[in-house]
């Protein structure tokens, strides 16, 4: 709306502006390289706050949108929206995503059972059902205060975000996070220098093609 009213343009107009603008800063993965070290994954649920008293569940069995995140310790960080958080949906993630040479750390969520074979550094987690949150350095602190950020964000300055456009927010959120050494003006430049050779059609943002 801010940006409706200083570029006097329709609403539809400024949110596809926007919608462009993240599209620039999504990731290009061909270049993009898998997190390696220590890497912390977890998922999330993300959605509006609920219209009617008591209904306000939360996690796994809502009607909102599961979203993954890998993140390496003092490096980069990987969200996505997935379709669910069955084992099979988010070890995929976790080997497109992670290096085989890294280091696991989840929760004991049972859906990341059995992966750590497949990982040179193994597979350690921290068992929230039982209260542990820190073990040594065993944890997803890391990765929670990621999608604490994002929800803060989203209610905060967007109020509102459907499912069929959260993977952009998500581009915007991890591009500041992956470049939060740089300030502001240095981040514009480096989004303007992304959108080369990227060009998000208004077909293309309505059928919502993801990349």
């Amino acid at each position: 709306m801010e940006i409706k009213r200083h570029c006097q343009i329709s609403y539809k107009s400024a949110l596809f502006l926007l919608n462009r603008i993240r599209f620039a800063m999504a990731p290009d993965h061909a270049t993009t390289s898998r997190l390696t070290g220590t890497v912390e994954c977890d998922e999330t649920y993300v959605g509006g706050k609920p219209r009617f008293k008591g209904n306000n569940k939360r996690g796994r069995g809502t009607g909102k949108t599961p979203v993954f995140a890998a993140v390496e310790r003092q490096g980069q960080i990987r969200r996505r929206v997935v379709a669910n958080v069955t084992g099979k949906t988010l070890k995929a993630a976790i080997r497109e995503i992670v290096d085989p040479k890294a280091r696991l750390i989840t929760d004991d969520y049972s859906a990341y059972i059995g992966i750590g074979s497949e990982y040179a550094g193994g597979h350690e987690s921290v068992c929230h059902s039982a209260r542990e949150y820190v073990r040594g350095d065993v944890h997803t602190n890391t990765a929670e205060s990621s999608f604490a950020i994002v929800k803060r964000g989203l209610v905060g300055i967007y109020h509102s975000v459907s499912k069929e456009y959260l993977h952009r927010y998500l581009w915007q959120f991890d591009f500041v996070w992956n470049h939060r050494d740089l300030n502001d003006g240095e981040r514009t430049v480096l989004a303007i220098q992304s959108a080369e050779g990227k060009r998000l059609m208004y077909r293309m943002n309505k059928a919502n093609h993801h990349v």
